[in-house]
């Protein structure tokens, strides 16, 4: 790992993922979250202010980037739920199954080496009672936005640490097992649309 995946590269992905913007859509998925809450793709934290302390008994924050959750450290501090950091590869989680309420992604599914794989372990470690919350971006619909992601994804991937911009998030979940109970798929508004297209909702196991 050389200095820019050290050094440069997290503080600029968790610049950007803490946008205002982006803020908003978070707000509309983490609260929602209670019991035993698995967050993959924990990093620096940003979802901790936004978990409700009267819902969420504990949350396993899963995350095999060091750099990511040394920049975490002081929201880890200042949340009001305990957490538990677990630094592994959501791929190979270490957790029992059927073990967590409730699991939260929010802008991983794009970085993890393989989707298909980290969803199934999400999907074994989820009790069936329980819902994955989801904010990804992915692959569009729209065909002219899809190319331009195609297109920008070689160049995008290494200044963004290993976010791809054309992974199908939908299509992953269902292909994972998973049965989407909500969705919205939109554009962030004022960014461009390569960048943009969200898919947020909740899916249950089955």
């Amino acid at each position: 790992m050389g200095f820019y995946e050290r050094h440069v590269g997290p503080r600029l992905v968790s610049c950007v993922c803490g946008a205002a913007d982006i803020r908003i859509e978070r707000e509309k998925v983490v609260p929602a979250a209670k019991g035993i809450v698995l967050e993959v793709g924990i990093g620096s934290g940003l979802n901790l202010p936004l978990y409700d302390p009267a819902r969420v008994s504990r949350v396993i924050g899963v995350d095999p980037h060091a750099p990511f959750l040394k920049l975490g450290r002081s929201r880890r501090e200042a949340a009001h739920v305990p957490v538990e950091i677990r630094q592994e590869a959501a791929e190979a989680m270490q957790l029992p199954s059927r073990s967590v309420d409730t699991v939260v992604v929010t802008f991983t599914l794009c970085s993890v080496q393989d989707a298909a794989r980290c969803l199934s372990e999400i999907h074994r470690v989820l009790r069936p009672e329980g819902r994955l919350l989801f904010l990804e971006h992915g692959l569009s619909g729209d065909a002219a936005v899809a190319r331009w992601q195609n297109r920008l994804n070689p160049l995008w991937r290494p200044l963004a640490v290993g976010c791809n911009l054309n992974r199908p998030v939908l299509g992953s979940l269902r292909a994972a097992g998973f049965t989407i109970e909500e969705v919205e798929e939109y554009y962030l508004p004022r960014t461009p649309r390569p960048f943009a297209h969200l898919s947020r909702g909740k899916a249950r196991t089955g």
